[in-house]
């Protein structure tokens, strides 16, 4: 279950990590760190989250793909169903 905001609201991501950039898609939300970390929530039947699975979250939780393969994400755009990642090596 995921709830369903209909408001804005604040969410701390972990270790204080400052945010360059946000994109929201239909149901899930994406932010990149300045830190190049990339951070999803939100609905993820389609694995719009790219966590590994189709699973839900309604917190913030961390890309791991990204880390193990060494990648730094630099810009995140979110469209319906999806989550583009421009990332550096």
């Amino acid at each position: 279950f995921v709830s369903i905001q209909a408001f804005p609201a604040l969410l701390d991501l972990p270790q204080e990590q400052e945010v360059s950039g946000v994109s929201c898609g239909s149901r899930h939300t994406a932010v990149v760190t300045r830190g190049g970390e990339l951070y999803t929530w939100g609905w993820g039947k389609y694995g719009q989250l790219g966590h590994g699975d189709n699973g839900s979250c309604d917190r913030p939780r961390r890309v791991q793909y990204l880390e193990a393969e060494g990648l730094r994400a630099q810009e995140v755009v979110c469209g319906p169903w999806t989550t583009y990642v421009c990332v550096l090596e």
